[in-house]
């Protein structure tokens, strides 16, 4: 366990090239917004971008491999139980499943399988459920998480979010009830895509950085679309052209809903604890006499002295992406697909959705009816709001439902399935409560702007 700032470490002049190189390099790659092809990305979507585009064709059959080997090594070292397997924390938790866990890798591979060949259900295999996860959400998922989990440490090991932290704790603080370095998770997810602030958060947590209450606020309401996908939805549902301020609503709908959603249950409910393992390895005081710039400086440059060796990072790096591709993406496989299955081939979204049609109708929002089960669907996946409000003939209720799905933000063939399976003290049933609280919060906020501005 490292100390805490009651014992400071003494400062030498290389520690300041030490914060300074890698945190920058880290700035550009994760939060310095990038025009490229069109869109606003950052220089780690520029990467995962060159390879899809490359390695397209490709991907989705290494992915359906991927699946393979997770299930059949995972149904192995579970029964076998070898010991290179059990000396190794990262090969054990990652190859060492549960009855669930074995049966999640197992269902994946087969989805993978059968959307791959196009055989078996057309339930499954189809392009609108398993082909949706095996062709557009885990080629992302794999090559996002490839550069974001080897260079991440440029992000957080050398002092930038003690640096970013320090000068925006006493704002973030009163506003928001978190602590200065948060920011840093919303900017990765705002310029870039919001795994990658999930994957922030987890990391902050299980090094003692985050307590639960701050990460489980944090994961869930300021992992929020980045720039380049809210563009992307606009132009599904065909509010392209009114991309600027429908942004501009989407902001304030979420900066609304980070204020507030603090405060309200459940996420007020949850305690200051740190994750037991660790124990708080962080402290944000600053004297009162102290300038802030140069506080955040010297505890960057301690942080930086402190940071592992370039061959540890680089392991755990390599670990980190290989826990993803292995463990993660089999979940999200699994789930992602089975949450598209009940969204496109039950009616259990029209049947939750009809108190939903006096409310819309109240807001003035046309084709309430049809736009109903759209609001919810979200909750199984971000873009299938989109895809099925794509032939609502009203440009209104067009505007307020792309919104609505953007400032959600809990879906879970993703965000959802990444938060569960991580440290970060929330359950399933509050990911439910809190998608429907934002939903409640956001909605009245993007029916005023669509009224103003279509």
């Amino acid at each position: 366990m490292t100390m805490l700032h009651s014992e400071k470490k003494t400062i030498e002049s290389i520690d300041t090239w030490k914060f300074l190189i890698p945190s920058i390099i880290g700035a550009l790659l994760f939060l310095c917004p990038i025009p490229y092809n069109g869109e606003i990305t950052i220089g780690v979507g520029i990467l995962a971008s060159f390879l899809l585009k490359t390695f397209g064709d490709i991907i989705p059959a290494f992915i359906v491999i991927l699946l393979g080997f997770s299930a059949l090594a995972s149904v192995l070292a579970t029964i076998t139980k070898p010991e290179f397997v059990q000396n190794s924390p990262f090969l054990k938790s990652t190859f060492i499943n549960g009855a669930f866990g074995l049966l999640v890798r197992i269902l994946a591979f087969a989805f993978g399988f059968m959307a791959y060949y196009k055989m078996g259900p057309e339930i499954i295999s189809s392009r609108a459920t398993g082909g949706v996860v095996l062709y557009d959400l885990a080629p992302v998922l794999l090559t996002w998480f490839l550069f974001a989990g080897i260079l991440l440490p440029l992000l957080v090991e050398f002092g930038l979010m003690e640096f970013v932290g320090t000068l925006l704790n006493k704002f973030m603080r009163p506003v928001f009830t978190l602590p200065g370095r948060s920011s840093i998770d919303a900017m990765a997810s705002w310029m870039g895509a919001a795994p990658v602030g999930v994957l922030v958060t987890m990391k902050q947590y299980d090094e003692g950085n985050y307590s639960g209450r701050e990460a489980s606020v944090i994961a869930t309401t300021f992992s929020i679309a980045s720039v380049a996908f809210s563009l992307v939805v606009a132009n599904v549902v065909g509010i392209g052209h009114l991309f600027l301020p429908f942004y501009v609503a989407v902001s304030v709908a979420c900066l609304v809903a980070a204020i507030i959603m603090p405060r309200i249950p459940p996420l007020s409910r949850k305690k200051d604890e740190y994750y037991a393992p660790v124990g708080k390895q962080v402290d944000d005081t600053i004297p009162e006499d102290a300038s802030l710039f140069q506080w955040g400086f010297d505890e960057a440059r301690r942080k930086a002295s402190s940071a592992a060796s370039p061959k540890k990072l680089a392991k755990m790096g390599i670990e980190t992406v290989l826990d993803i591709w292995l463990a993660l993406i089999p979940l999200v496989f699994a789930l992602g697909t089975t949450a598209l299955i009940v969204a496109e081939y039950t009616p259990l979204f029209k049947i939750i959705s009809y108190p939903l049609i006096p409310v819309l109708t109240m807001f003035g929002l046309p084709e309430a009816a049809e736009a109903a089960p759209t609001f919810l669907v979200g909750f199984a996946d971000m873009f299938l709001p989109a895809v099925l409000g794509g032939g609502i003939e009203s440009e209104l209720t067009r505007f307020v439902l792309a919104g609505v799905s953007l400032t959600q933000i809990i879906y879970m063939s993703e965000i959802g399935i990444l938060i569960l399976r991580s440290n970060i003290p929330v359950k399933f049933w509050e990911l439910a409560v809190i998608f429907v609280l934002r939903t409640i919060i956001t909605l009245p906020i993007l029916v005023l702007f669509g009224h103003l501005f279509v």
